[in-house]
């Protein structure tokens, strides 16, 4: 008996639901693995604007993505539905590590997982900054 995307998921503060597009997939017939990467992206995108840590609330001190990885569990097709959901699973003095899953609504399983860095960067000057307490304390708050 496959798993509820609900419990695939419970441990992921933020997720997104999008759809598989026709044009996701490649000539192989599956979804193009860029595909997910851009998936851990809007992830990653909807979990820093509930941090505040986006656009003009943020100032001169925003993210960087400065490292990503991905491991692809099961390969998807048009059509489905995909939910992704985003966690951080470490805080350090300039950077947050973050947790990617992509749970496939036809299949009901993971279908990828990944990691990425987000190092803090001051626009302003050019060079890395420490982590605002702002975005230490929405990240607390989003992970309950």
């Amino acid at each position: 008996m496959s798993e509820s995307i609900d419990e695939l998921l419970r441990d992921y503060p933020v997720t997104l639901e999008l759809p598989v597009q026709w044009g996701d997939m490649d000539s192989f017939a599956h979804v193009n693995n860029l595909v997910y990467l851009r998936w851990f992206e809007s992830g990653r995108v909807a979990y820093m604007e509930k941090m505040g840590a986006m656009g003009a609330e943020a100032g001169d001190i925003g993210p960087i993505l400065g490292h990503m990885d991905c491991r692809y569990r099961i390969p998807l097709e048009y059509p489905d539905r995909i939910t992704v959901g985003v966690r951080v699973t470490e805080i350090g003095e300039d950077r947050f590590t973050l947790h990617h899953r992509v749970v496939s609504h036809q299949h009901r399983k993971v279908a990828a997982e990944g990691g990425g860095v987000i190092v803090c960067v001051d626009y302003k000057r050019g060079g890395k900054a420490p982590l605002p307490d702002a975005w230490r304390e929405a990240i607390t708050r989003l992970e309950g």
